[in-house]
């Protein structure tokens, strides 16, 4: 297959559209890239939110990588189920979710399971579960450092909050989380200045809290916007996570980062209904509609304009139609990776140019089995 049209299906005539279509060589490429960042696996801790997926956690366990981070139980489920001995549950678990975690550390005792808290009353109520049932339950306190989406703000407050934990028989302190998601500069060295700048309230409460005598804390810091400058931490552990499939979202605005796509959309036209237009097969239930348009990019047209997006249709203007056929073919890098893989029940997995299996997005729904 040409390098150029890597994307492309020698036969995509049976394949339903639209599909999502991923490539096990470019996310191995991620994965080595990303191993290669961070300087080793030791210090690396990867999001599987983007992908939900067993044969891509078996990738990365197979290139050494053991330690994961994830967003639901249902993903915990599958890390366990993935055999993955160490599984951070990085939302806070409320309500029935406060059961479930404890469900899945007695049904999967082979792996370590730890999660995040950020107040007082849940923490409380984290400690009142594990003593119920006598098992000591690991945690991380979330720290809001910016995003201003949980998290407790680095202060005496969250230093009384780490003291009550460690002095808990029924929990066990293991250290801060810090998500920096809301750093999106561009420009690698604004965006630097200020992940760093970000970084330094949390440094200044590690200090604290070894100054106060209590346990030093494990630093889980970033995402994949501001995965290269905690790499250069030699005591922070990174996890990121749209890094492994990548989209143009990120591609576009941190194009200095070595990442390439591997997940792309099979798309068809639909109809051109008027001159100048054409409607495609990728309405809101087969790309995530959040994004401002352009929602994809096309590798196959080259001067389209996406106007409008309603449940199944996509449309585009286009200047040239007398090439295009309803009916033809296309392929389109999504702009937001993550949810769109979860509109998806499985990824179809192309290998010399050719669709060769299927992988479930075993994690997409809420739950599995517990």
């Amino acid at each position: 297959m040409n390098q150029e049209h890597w994307y492309k299906l020698k036969t995509p005539e049976h394949i339903i559209s639209p599909s999502l279509l991923v490539y096990p060589e470019r996310i191995l490429q991620n994965i080595r890239t990303m191993i290669d960042m961070a300087g080793g696996t030791t210090n690396l801790r990867p999001h599987i939110k983007t992908h939900k997926c067993a044969e891509i956690i078996a990738l990365q366990m197979e290139q050494g990588i053991h330690k994961f981070k994830c967003a639901t139980i249902a993903e915990a489920e599958l890390l366990a189920s993935c055999n993955a001995p160490d599984v951070l549950l990085a939302m806070q678990p409320v309500g029935a979710n406060l059961n479930r975690f404890v469900s899945l550390t007695k049904n999967f005792p082979d792996s370590q399971f730890s999660t995040l808290v950020d107040n007082k009353t849940t923490c409380d109520r984290i400690a009142a579960i594990a003593e119920k049932n006598n098992i000591t339950i690991a945690v991380y306190i979330d720290l809001n450092v910016g995003m201003n989406r949980t998290g407790i703000v680095p202060s005496s407050e969250a230093i009384g909050l780490y003291k009550d934990i460690s002095e808990n028989s029924f929990l066990s302190i293991q250290g801060l989380h810090a998500y920096d998601g809301h750093i999106r500069n561009p420009d690698p060295a604004s965006r630097k200045i200020a992940c760093d700048t970000t970084f330094e309230k949390v440094e200044a409460l590690k200090e604290q809290l070894l100054a106060a005598g209590l346990p030093k804390p494990i630093i889980i810091a970033g995402g994949s916007p501001s995965f290269p400058f905690h790499c250069r931490r030699n005591d922070v552990v990174k996890s990121p996570g749209t890094a492994l499939l990548w989209d143009c979202g990120y591609g576009d605005l941190f194009p200095e980062m070595k990442f390439i796509p591997a997940a792309v959309l099979l798309t068809r036209i639909l109809s051109k209904p008027k001159a100048g237009i054409l409607c495609f097969d990728l309405g809101h239930k087969s790309i995530a509609p959040e994004m401002a348009f352009p929602r994809v990019k096309f590798l196959t047209l080259e001067h389209g304009k996406q106007i409008g997006q309603s449940e199944e249709h996509l449309v585009v203007e286009y200047d040239d139609l007398k090439v295009l056929e309803v009916g033809e073919c296309h392929y389109a890098i999504p702009k937001h990776i993550c949810p769109t893989v979860a509109k998806y029940d499985s990824l179809l997995v192309v290998e010399d140019g050719q669709v060769s299996k299927e992988w479930k997005v075993a994690a997409r729904n809420q739950k599995i089995s517990i």
